[in-house]
Order: structure tokens, then sequence, then C-alpha cells
């Protein structure tokens, strides 16, 4: 089934459902609302395209070279259409399609290695890899193409094909990517899919997948973990997290603070590596909060199309109404918004950009993940205290110190248990490094050469060493 274009939404009537834009909180389009049952179809194709794709690997790395080439091309409005429906800046959805179209020419150009095993048998071993067939991909609405590419770009660079489905909130810039990856890639090699549940949960589930890939809640990834193992379908989640910070005796306040904040509110704060909790000396505590809060009252919070604008919408409803009641349980439980704390008025989806300071440790805006436009500070009095507050969460995805003494702040990040930590920076990544999270923050890796083996089986061939 090919993607179908995208400007081809269904008229009244037809089975579909509305696109909104954030910024008004009005619907502006349609997407097609696929049904579960036209997945056998779906991946019946993907089933019979693998074969000729895996059998190539030069003319795969021609193609993903032209994929990344069409994405730079249709650049400009993969991004308008990216900021309609996902309210981010446009400058910030520019970038998103330029890493997008980076991952794809980065895989391009990765291969798997055969690896000779010597053991001192009379036996000429190696090691060569296959790829493992169609994969199933679900992202969500807070990156929507890069997110899609970190899924997809691997998983071709090895030789499988790939069902892709976005999220509903944002199905049309996916399918418009779709459409144009299928005018450089062999049909059926990637096809996208829309719709609302149950068509996850019939993807996740169906029989004729080898991998499933899904970025989301934990909840949804337990569910999404069960019914891949009805078909012993390999699993890669990526589950969110609840970042922590954590600024040491030594910072220099003033040359952190913009880091620090954009670390925490950028994307309006949907970011799943986003700073979520801050750890100051109880010292420093006070100019920690004076330096971002004046950056939350000051940012320029709009609609992404609008060149001034900073900081964007709250992507949806459902997500606007979590991080209202986050901020109001955690003000009536004692807290204090140094700025921000309420809805901003008028159309759309806007949340003022929130610091709480005076914020119970057990608030669930702590303990939780808020994935919004509020950072919650808390001071400590001792560095292993800090070190245990960070550490004290089911989450484990990333984390950060910050200090003037790199070494030190180096030691204390190690300490951190989390997939990724950073010293002075939060949530950069290489295309080249592996992304993975410990405890509920995910199983997999993702990124690098990881990202690729991960979508690859070891084939093992042995015959006797010549005489």
């Amino acid at each position: 089934m090919p993607t179908i274009e995208p400007e081809r939404v269904p008229g009244p009537g037809a089975a579909g459902f509305p696109v909104v834009d954030p910024a008004t909180g009005e619907a502006y389009d349609e997407a097609p609302d696929q049904q579960p049952g036209e997945l056998d179809t779906v991946i019946d194709r993907a089933q019979r395209a693998w074969s000729g794709w895996r059998a190539d690997p030069a003319a795969r790395t021609t193609a993903l070279r032209a994929a990344a080439d069409a994405v730079e091309a249709a650049g400009e409005d993969l991004a308008r259409s990216l900021t309609r429906e996902q309210g981010k800046p446009l400058a910030e959805s520019h970038a998103e399609v330029a890493r997008t179209a980076a991952r794809l020419r980065y895989f391009a150009d990765l291969a798997p290695r055969t690896r000779p095993i010597d053991d001192g048998r009379p036996v000429r071993s190696e090691v060569r890899w296959r790829s493992l067939g169609p994969v199933a991909a679900i992202v969500p609405w807070n990156f929507p193409l890069q997110l899609a590419a970190a899924k997809f770009a691997p998983a071709l660079a090895a030789g499988n094909t790939v069902v892709l489905k976005p999220s509903p909130f944002t199905p049309l810039t996916t399918r418009m990517l779709g459409s144009v990856l299928a005018a450089v890639l062999p049909e059926d090699v990637l096809t996208v899919v829309t719709g609302r549940e149950p068509l996850g949960a019939r993807l996740v589930s169906h029989p004729g997948f080898r991998h499933v890939t899904f970025t989301g809640s934990v909840s949804t990834g337990r569910a999404v973990a069960r019914a891949a193992a009805a078909s012993l379908a390999r699993v890669t989640l990526e589950l969110g997290g609840n970042d922590a910070a954590v600024l040491l005796d030594d910072v220099d306040v003033e040359r952190i603070a913009d880091r620090l904040f954009w670390a925490a509110f950028r994307n309006c704060g949907q970011v799943c590596m986003a700073v979520k909790r801050l750890y100051v000396p109880a010292r420093l505590y006070a100019d920690v909060v004076e330096a971002l809060a004046q950056r939350a009252k000051t940012v320029a919070v709009g609609p992404g199309l609008d060149p001034a604008t900073e900081l964007g919408p709250v992507n949806n409803v459902p997500q606007l109404a979590r991080v209202e009641g986050l901020t109001r349980q955690a003000l009536a439980d004692g807290a204090r918004a140094a700025a921000g704390g309420h809805r901003l008025d008028g159309p759309g989806y806007f949340f003022a950009p929130t610091v709480l300071v005076d914020v119970p440790p057990d608030s669930p805006v702590v303990t939780g993940e808020q994935f919004g436009p509020v950072l919650p500070v808390l001071p400590y009095r001792s560095l292993d205290e800090a070190v245990e507050a960070a550490n004290g969460t089911g989450f484990g995805l990333g984390g950060s110190v910050w200090g003037t003494d790199l070494d030190r702040a180096e030691a204390v990040a190690e300490r951190l248990d989390c997939g990724t930590a950073w010293v002075n920076h939060h949530a950069e990544l290489s295309l080249a490094q592996p992304f993975a999270g410990v405890k509920d923050s995910g199983v997999g890796v993702a990124g690098g050469p990881w990202g690729l083996y991960g979508n690859l089986q070891p084939f093992v061939v042995h015959r006797p060493r010549e005489a």
C-alpha cells in the first residue's frame, strides 16, 4: 500500500479524523483514519518488498543518500507543515528537517562488519549480518520527523522494510515525508499509515513484524512489549524521562542560565531528554530562581509561524490538561510560581513558562514527567543528597551536572543512574553515539552503529580451513 499523497485528504463524510493547529485550537485539515483490517495488505506488501531491498546493499546506500537529498529539497514545505500541526517555532522545525536528512545520510554510509572468530579450532568462522524483515515503528508528536528517521533510517540501512505510524496529533507532516521518500525509495519499502486506536495496537501485535520500535509513555510501552511478545518480535522502547540537572556550588549562574533555561523549555518542554527537575545548592537557590524566572517572564511565546516566537504552544488538549493539573497540584501542596503557573488567555494551547519553587519533593511534578513548560527547582544542602534525589525515580534517560571544575562535575555525572550524562549542557546528541535509557526509560539502543545492529540478526558461517 503506497504512501498517500499529502494533498489527498478525505473530504466531508470520508473516513478521516481532524488535525488541530495547537496555536489556534481549531481543526484545519484531516488525515485518513485507516483501520486495523487494512494492515494485513500493508504488511504483506512490505514483506514482498523486503526480498529485493535486502539483496543489494549498494542500492540501499544510493537510495538513502537520494532520500536525504529529497528531504532537504522539500525542507520548507516540511518545516511549515510541522510547525502548523506540532506548534514549535519555524526555526526549530527547519532544524528538525535538517536532522532528519542528516540521519538518513549517516545511516546510508554505515554498514555492518563481517567479524572473523579465531578460537583455535581448525575451522574458519565468520559472523555476518542479516536483516530482520518488516519493522513496525510508532512515533510520538513532539518530534515526529526526527524520531521517525531515528527508527526508519537504521532499519532501512540494515535491509529491513518499515511500516511507520505517526501520532494522530501530528500525522500530516509524516505523510508528507512519506510521499517525499516514495519518490526515491522502491515501492513498499517505507509505508506510512495514519489512524486512531486500535490501529496502533493492531500494528504492534501483528505477527508479520520481526521488530517493533516505539517511543512514548511507560504504560503504553509495557503494553507494546506484551503485544509484540506473542510473535517473539524484537522490541526497542524509548519511554521518556524525568531528567535531573544538578548544579554544583562553584557554578557560574549567569554564564549557564541561558543554556539551562533552554535545556528545560525548548519545544515547550516537550522533549524526552529535557531538564525536568533542577537541584541547586541552597546558597545559590535564590540567584538561580531569579535568573530562570526572568527568562521565563520575557521569552516570546506565540504561534510558531510568527518569526518573533521563541516558544510555541503545548501540542494537544490532553497534554495541556496534564501540565495544568500537575502545576495546580504543586501549588496546592505549597509550591510557589516564581514565573508563570497558568494558562495564557486567548486561543490555542498556550501555557506560561513556569518556574516552581518551594516544591514538595514528593509532588507529582517532581516524581513524574510533566512534559511541558514547567520546571520545579529544588534546593539541596549536601551533594550526596542531590545525587540521591536525582536517582530517586523510576526513570533513567539522561541527566546533567553543571559546574566550573569540569573534573569534579564529571565525577558527579558518573554517579547519575541514567543512559547519558552531560557536563554543562543537556540533551545534545551526536548521530554517532548510542542513545538508551535505564530502568523505566526503555529497552534497546538507538543511534550510531548500535542502532544499525539493533536491526540486524547475526549469522555465523563455519567452514574448514584450507589444507
